[in-house]
Formats: structure tokens, C-alpha cells, sequence
């Protein structure tokens, strides 16, 4: 073999096939993988991988980049923690097709269902496009550190095709109808991966209108999987509701028949929540049943607790609804944490209760038997008897006393993490069964999203760390299963055959990681948004290199100064063997 690119020598391969790890040596030619074994070409650049994981880049397959890769190079938190390719586009909320009259429409829903803020979209977001394919177009335009796909968010293409009767959430027309599925199979020609859509009533905008698709008729997403169908690809993910496990199985079976219809596959949503703990179960078997018919389905699996972070700094704590917290809320965060530590402002706070419309993602706010100080390193699997509520009984205190007092720590930077779903037995239990059931894949990491509440982005290497390696509060999961289900599993889901495997002939997107040293490290706020706006950040410790189209663009995890990625249009079949 002449001199390749690359080699990385001596590493311990886990390739995502799910097979046993082995030693090897790696070449990579133009981007792809090229030799895997024992490599006598000299690279133009090599690394030594001995005592290393050499793993395929991760696949996050549930994100909402769709404003940060119009604004941004980098694909921060996702890239820190060894991701290489995101498809966004999800939950059916996203900024393309849009008229000029429907931007603000689409900015509240973002602001509303995603926590990204009005000012940082208004300032950030260019808005030179109109229809899907020109988005796909400026996506395309910018240079980035990762691969980029999409889906056409449903929320956006009925507003687009309806207007103001499409954000009301009012019926369609046979015309409106019409329109929806021709402009799909324009957008999958275009490139996009599939569709986006949400029912879930947890899906709000700022101004606490539903999210446009919450109601939509089977006959809509039939016209809308009917486009996917023309156009002979696409995926149909849905974003559901766990409150009522008979909506939840109606909705399924509905996806299922949508799917079916149309030949394409499905994707939902798989959560517990303590309204309705036992549903998670019903879904699996009903998704279950569908794919035994011979129709395609996986439910989406969030590896830890889903739920919110909570802090002084963040977009939410527990007193943000209080009227005497709310006087102080927009000082800084040096000059608030001096007036809540004044006994007579915090016997003010303490002595008051929320106020305001009820809002069911904020009506957990003072769940206090779910609320647990997060730590550093955080604890994503604590113990009951951690919780506020636990501590404020062995203290002989009131939680709202506890949780004020917590808040106050590290002068003010302290996050609480409230576990309201996933966590009804105070415990991951129910999680590994979710993420070990044949019809599930990992997902849910929300990059790009939640910029001030959550940060699930870190979510690969949680699951690598905590389940393969750290859990002591029951079994463990393999290196080489969770691996696989960072990699090909979704690669496969949304039709990316060409990646998500170490073997010649696939993309050369590779994580290089010290697992002993792999950390997931406390989240922390950073303002680096447009408009100066705030988000959550975590990273991770143990990441020696990765890898996207066979150039270097992370190093101990800090960026180079390459951007090899690029957005991914359409399918890709997998490598000639």
C-alpha cells in the first residue's frame, strides 16, 4: 500500500458491530477507512492509539442544531463528547420553510418548546432562506467541525402551507394536504433525512400556545409520509405524550399505520413518567407489535433521568415563579445571591408560593422529592435519600428552605437536577431495560436545544462512563453494546449505512479515547451566543482525538483548527466490501 493520510497504530478497536474489542493498526485514505489490521504504510500523519479505545464517531441522532449551524462553525456541547454526525430537524420544530410573516411564529415556538431565546435567534439567525432546500443550502454554505443532516419539521412546513389557520392547530385542507406532501418530496430530494413532528402537550411556545402539530389528523401525516414515500426516503420521528398510557398506545398504533402506509420507518420518543409509570411498558409492547408486523419502528431512549437543571444562573429555579424572587431575578448573579442571602429578603421568598399561568414542564418546579443536588462530578443516578425532601425530614426543615439554602452555594453556580421522568423508582432500573429492549436506540441528547435547562448533549460519554464502567446502583451494560448503540444503530435508523462502523471502506470518523481517564465533568454556563445569550456547557476529560472524514478536528479535547465536516444530503448506502 502507498503512504495514506493516516494511520493509528496499536489500538483497541470496538467497531461497533458489537463484537469484541481487538488491537489493530488503522489506515485512512480521502476520508474513508482504507486498512485494518497490521498497517506497513507510512501515514502522512501518524498516532499512536496503544492503551487507547478506537471507536466510530458517534451518531446523535436527536438534536435541534437547526438555528446554531446558521450562525456557528462548531457543534458545541455534541463534538466535545465525540460526536461526528447530527441530524436535527426534530420534534417538528425548526426555522425552515418560512415566509418573512411567519418568522416570529417559529421563534416563539423555539423559544417556547427549546429554551433558546428570542433575542439570540432575533440576532443570530440570517434568515436568507425560504423553502427547505434554500435552508439546506445555507446549511451547506458554512464550514463545521461535524457532519450535519436534517429533517423537515412539521410544525414549520404546516405554517408555511397554512399560515395562521396552521398555527392555530386547525384542521387541514384536501389543498393544504396537497401541498404538504408535494413540498416533503422536495425537501427529502433536497436532502433532508425525513420528517419532524410533536403531540405532546409538553411542546408550548413562549406564549403558551400548543405546539401547531399537537392535533393533527392521521390523515395529515398520511399525506405527509406520502411525500417521504415519492420520494423513496425518510424517517418519520414523533415526539409523543406518557401521561395517558391509552393516548400513548392509540398515538403508536397510529405512527404505525402512517409508517406502514407509506413504507418508511418510525421513530418515537420513550420516557417514564410517574403519572403514568407502567405506560414506557405498553409502548414497547405495542412499537413491538408493529415491527413484527413487518414495519420498521424504534423508540428513542434517553440514558439517564429526563428532566430539568436548575440554578440561579439557569433559565429556571424553583422560586422563579415566586412574586419577591421575581423583583431581583434580572440583577446579576453576584448582586442576587447578596439580597437572597439578606434573612429578611429570603423570609420574604420563603413565606410566598408561584404564581402565574400553569405550564406543565414548569409545574415540576417544586417537585421536590425528585430535586437532588447535582454535584461535581454530577450524580445522575442518586439516591432517594439525597433528595431535598429526604434532606429537609432529617433536618426537620421545609424543602423550600433546603433548596433556597443549596441554591446559595458555590455563591450561587450550585445546579439542582430535577428528575421528573425516567426516576420513578430512584433508580436507572427501568432506563436499562428501555435501552437493552431490541426496538429501542439511544437518543434524546437535545443538542442545540434547552439552552438554559438541560445540557443531555454529554449523553454519549455518560453512557460510556456510567454504564459501562462507574454504575453501582445495579448491572452495568458492555462497552462493545453501548458502543454500538452510540454508532451503528442509529447510523442504520436514519439510513447513514456509510458510517457508524470501524472497517475498510466506511467513513473515517473515529474517537480516540483514554477510558480509564474518560470523565463527564460538572455543566457550567458560558455566554457565547449571539446577543451575548447564555447556555449550558459540559464537558468531558478522556477524548484524545477525533476524528471527522479523516481529519483531526479534537485534540484532549480542545478544537483544532479544522472543519472537515459538512451537511450530509440524503441517504447513503453502505461501503462496497
Amino acid at each position: 500500500m502507498s503512504e495514506v493520510d493516516l494511520v493509528i497504530r496499536g489500538g483497541t478497536i470496538v467497531d461497533g458491530n458489537g463484537g469484541e474489542p481487538f488491537v489493530a493498526d488503522l489506515a485512512v485514505r480521502d476520508g474513508r477507512i482504507v486498512a485494518l489490521g497490521e498497517v506497513e504504510a507510512r501515514g502522512r500523519e501518524e498516532i499512536d492509539a496503544t492503551g487507547l479505545l478506537v471507536t466510530p464517531g458517534f451518531v446523535d441522532v436527536h438534536t435541534h442544531y437547526d438555528g446554531q449551524m446558521t450562525w456557528e462553525n462548531r457543534t458545541l456541547p455534541s463534538a466535545a463528547h465525540g460526536v461526528t454526525t447530527v441530524l436535527m430537524g426534530n420534534c417538528g420544530v425548526g426555522f425552515a420553510p418560512c415566509r418573512p410573516e411567519d418568522r416570529d411564529t417559529l421563534i416563539h415556538l423555539m423559544e417556547g418548546i427549546e429554551d433558546i431565546p428570542e433575542l439570540v435567534m432575533a440576532e443570530g439567525l440570517p434568515w436568507n432562506w425560504q423553502t427547505f432546500p434554500e435552508y439546506l443550502d445555507v446549511v451547506a454554505s458554512r464550514p463545521r467541525d461535524i457532519d450535519v443532516a436534517a429533517q423537515l419539521p412539521h410544525s414549520c412546513l404546516r405554517v408555511f402551507v397554512m399560515g395562521e389557520r396552521g398555527a392555530r392547530g386547525e384542521a387541514a385542507t384536501a389543498d393544504d394536504l396537497a401541498q404538504m406532501t408535494r413540498l416533503t418530496e422536495e425537501a427529502v430530494r433536497a436532502g433532508a433525512l425525513g420528517v419532524g413532528t410533536s403531540r405532546t402537550l409538553f411542546h408550548r411556545s413562549s406564549d403558551g400556545m400548543a405546539v401547531p402539530t399537537k392535533d393533527a389528523a392521521e390523515v395529515e401525516l398520511d399525506a405527509i409520509a406520502q411525500g417521504l414515500a415519492r420520494a423513496g426516503a425518510g424517517i418519520i420521528q414523533v415526539a409523543l405524550d406518557f401521561l395517558d398510557a391509552d393516548t400513548l398506545e392509540s398515538d403508536i398504533r397510529m405512527i404505525g399505520r402512517v409508517a406502514k402506509g407509506s413504507g418508511r420507518p418510525a421513530s418515537f420518543n420513550l420516557v417514564q413518567l410517574p403519572q403514568a409509570p407502567e405506560a414506557w411498558r405498553r409502548a414497547l409492547s405495542t412499537a413491538d407489535e408493529i415491527v413484527r408486523s413487518g414495519v420498521p419502528m424504534k423508540a428513542q431512549v434517553l440514558g439517564r433521568p429526563t428532566g430539568l437543571l436548575l440554578g440561579l444562573e439557569l433559565s429556571y429555579n424553583p422560586f422563579s415563579l415566586y412574586p419577591s424572587y421575581r423583583e431581583i431575578a434580572d440583577l446579576p448573579l453576584e448582586q442576587r445571591v447578596a439580597e437572597m442571602r439578606k434573612q429578611e429578603v429570603r423570609a420574604c421568598i420563603l413565606s410566598e408560593s408561584r404564581t402565574g399561568e400553569a405550564i406543565p414542564t414548569l409545574d415540576y418546579l417544586t417537585h421536590f422529592d425528585r430535586m437532588f443536588p447535582l454535584g461535581d462530578p454530577p450524580n445522575y443516578e442518586p439516591p432517594l435519600e439525597s433528595s431535598i425532601v429526604a434532606r429537609a425530614a432529617r433536618e426537620g426543615r421545609k424543602p423550600e428552605e433546603v433548596v433556597y439554602d443549596a441554591l446559595l452555594e458555590q455563591d450561587g453556580h450550585a445546579i439542582m437536577m430535577l428528575a421528573f421522568a425516567n426516576y420513578s423508582d430512584g433508580d436507572l432500573e427501568v432506563v436499562r431495560h428501555m435501552l437493552r429492549d431490541d426496538n429501542t436506540i439511544f437518543g434524546l441528547g437535545d443538542g442545540g436545544a434547552h439552552y438554559g435547562m438541560i445540557c443531555d448533549a454529554g449523553i454519549p460519554t455518560y453512557m460510556l462512563t456510567h454504564w459501562t464502567r462507574d454504575r453501582t446502583r445495579g448491572p452495568r451494560l458492555g462497552l462493545a453494546e453501548v458502543v454500538r448503540g452510540l454508532t451503528r444503530d442509529p447510523a442504520e435508523l436514519i439510513g447513514l449505512l456509510d458510517r457508524g462502523v470501524v472497517a475498510p471502506g466506511y467513513k473515517a470518523d473515529l474517537n480516540l479515547i483514554d477510558y480509564d481517564r474518560l470523565r463527564l465533568n460538572s455543566p457550567s454556563v458560558i455566554r457565547d451566543l449571539p446577543a451575548g445569550g447564555k447556555r449550558i456547557i459540559q464537558r468531558a476529560e478522556g477524548y484524545v482525538a477525533t476524528i471527522v472524514n479523516g481529519v483531526v478536528t479534537q485534540r484532549d479535547g480542545e478544537p483544532t483548527e479544522q472543519l472537515p465536516g459538512r451537511l450530509v444530503r440524503g441517504p447513503r448506502g453502505a461501503p462496497m466490501r
